[in-house]
């Protein structure tokens, strides 16, 4: 799993989170699953900047249950009160049997219906200890039967989401499809019906989340020399990605990342 920071612009600012491992038979169907518990003072929010990862996500929260689709800018969310959430990162395998055009989800969150889902989600994260453990065993159980069996197609399609996510040594569309013996076409095929985003998006986002990542953790790294070992053309380019999806520059994201910088 990676760091579980990672997508998030300012982890300080987190209520508690954990990022937990689907069970074993839903592997195919999750790439792990996420449980923010917040309880904010009355007159006070805790704001939740994103820049997420991009997969469709299943959210039980409260008596509902939502649809979230892929991104194409940062997100924020402003924690008040007292809560928690339940979400799946979903990989490719698990998307049809959810919604059959992605690309209408995109930067949208829509209700869904699933019933009887929130009541025994509610009732696991009530359970006392180990009640994150059991949310996320029955949230995955549910997918799990909605679902069924996962085909080849559907694999193929986890292989191509894990590679364009995963691998820095792939820069290009190209170089993917290559990778999965597919033409490119078919890969932006693949990735439209399974994410609702390109393949070059895809990795775009891999590559503005280990910017973000390093440049958070290493703020005295040299941010040309970011641009360079992740794949951009120059530092321009590492700055029109962080201005268009972020909405500010990186030089001020590491000063906020890092509020002790001058």
């Amino acid at each position: 799993m990676v760091d579980p920071t990672r997508g998030v612009l300012y982890p300080a600012r987190l209520p508690q989170f954990h990022r937990l491992p689907p069970p074993a038979d839903a592997a195919e169907l999750v790439e792990w699953c996420w449980i923010p518990e917040w309880d904010i003072e009355p007159g006070r929010s805790s704001r939740q900047e994103l820049v997420s990862f991009p997969a469709l996500n299943v959210v039980v929260e409260g008596s509902g249950t939502v649809l979230s689709g892929a991104t194409t800018r940062a997100s924020s969310r402003d924690l008040t009160g007292r809560g928690w959430a339940v979400g799946a990162l979903l990989r490719p395998a698990a998307v049809a049997a959810l919604t059959e055009t992605p690309i209408t989800l995109l930067d949208r969150v829509e209700p869904f219906d699933a019933p009887g889902l929130p009541e025994a989600v509610a009732h696991a994260m009530a359970s006392g200890e180990g009640h994150r453990e059991r949310a996320v065993a029955v949230l995955c159980a549910w997918l799990r039967d909605r679902v069924g069996e996962v085909t080849a197609p559907q694999r193929h399609a986890n292989a191509m989401a894990r590679l364009l996510m995963s691998d820095p040594s792939v820069r290009t569309p190209e170089q993917a499809a290559a990778r999965l013996a597919v033409s490119v076409r078919t890969l932006q095929r693949m990735a439209h019906r399974h994410v609702g985003l390109s393949p070059a998006a895809i990795i775009r986002r891999r590559r503005l989340q280990e910017a973000a990542e390093r440049i958070r953790t290493d703020p005295d790294t040299d941010l040309a020399t970011v641009a360079a070992e992740l794949g951009y053309a120059d530092q321009a380019h590492l700055a029109n990605d962080f201005r268009a999806v972020l909405g500010i520059t990186a030089s001020s994201y590491r000063a906020g990342a890092d509020p002790g910088r001058s």
